[in-house]
């Protein structure tokens, strides 16, 4: 039997709300039971290996920040280096997992399993579907070949480069867009797809050594998203520059289009030095670049997930302010 150790980390969310009523699944508050108590309430959680619980925040994910990402960061490369332990869980609210999951493949770059999961109805819901989630992620947890950041919800497994939340309500609310997943959790088995993906790039050892040692205090870059809409204009960009903004990510219409307005602002804001990075508003498909280009592309990633990309290059660079502070 595989037994090598699973850490559970514990960051809140929707799967560990609790509400006044069993039928009430949007009426809750999130992250209200603590990784100990959920762990618990699944009796079969350990039948397969030992597995260690901490919690490491307690909190409704809409309000991620980056002294959580810090400190989660900190507790995954932690664990990762110790050699009895083969994989991390990490339970979170749905609203920024995304995010947390493409920050942890880049700066953690885990060659062993890291999987984040979640729940669209709390823990107190009639019918929860996190017990189930949380089990499904610890299959894929102690899968022998699984490697780098993904996220696990409604038996799918979504690699951390293509997640992304696409329905408000529904319990199956991930999709990896065109990409399609890596894979399904079948009865407590995984049926591959594709290869699990991760990351290797030394050069971001530079960022996660600023993210580790320098916690709270780190002088995060100050990124922003905009969007192209008809009838915007270069006001809110011209704005952002001359409150200091580092970058700016444009969720940009169709193949990376910019109304001429806002197109003429960007192109301002990147001659005074502030990084523009095109993404593209739409759900599928990514920024074809064409070689008369004159503001970079996101290389297919979300808006979100560019703004992380964007704020993780100007730390490596050392290009952000140390004046301005997050």
């Amino acid at each position: 039997m595989f037994c090598q150790t699973v850490v559970i980390l514990g960051m809140g969310g929707t799967i560990a709300g609790r509400s006044a009523r069993p039928s009430d699944n949007i009426g809750y508050t999130a992250a209200q039971v603590d990784i100990v108590e959920l762990a618990a309430a699944i009796p079969s959680l350990s039948d397969q290996g030992p597995v260690i619980t901490e919690q490491v925040a307690q909190m409704d994910s809409k309000d991620m920040d980056f002294s959580a990402w810090s400190r989660l960061a900190a507790r995954v490369n932690h664990f990762l280096a110790q050699p009895d332990v083969h994989g991390i869980v990490i339970t979170h609210g749905t609203d920024t997992l995304e995010e947390t999951a493409y920050f942890l493949h880049k700066v953690c770059q885990p060659t062993k399993p890291v999987v984040l999961t979640c729940a669209m109805r709390p823990a107190t819901a009639l019918v929860p579907d996190g017990p189930q989630n949380l089990l499904d992620a610890l299959t894929v947890a102690r899968q022998p070949d699984a490697r780098g950041v993904v996220a696990v919800c409604a038996g799918t497994i979504h690699s951390a480069l293509d997640v992304q939340k696409v329905h408000t309500y529904k319990v199956d609310a991930f999709s990896s867009g065109d990409a399609g997943p890596l894979g399904y959790v079948e009865e407590g088995r995984v049926r591959l797809l594709r290869s699990w993906q991760f990351d290797q790039e030394p050069s971001w050892q530079t960022a996660m050594e600023n993210v580790e040692n320098r916690f709270t205090a780190i002088d995060w870059p100050r990124v922003e998203i905009i969007m192209n809409y008809a009838g915007v204009n270069g006001t809110v960009v011209n704005a952002l520059v001359a409150c200091g903004v580092q970058g700016l990510v444009v969720a940009a219409t169709g193949n990376g289009t910019l109304h001429h307005a806002l197109e003429s602002a960007l192109l301002n804001a990147q001659a005074a030095g502030v990084k523009v990075v095109r993404a593209t508003r739409c759900p599928n498909g990514r920024v074809l670049p064409r070689p008369d280009d004159r503001l970079p592309d996101s290389n297919g990633l979300s808006p979100v997930k560019a703004r992380v990309e964007l704020m993780l290059q100007l730390m490596t660079s050392g290009s952000a302010s140390a004046q301005q502070r997050h």
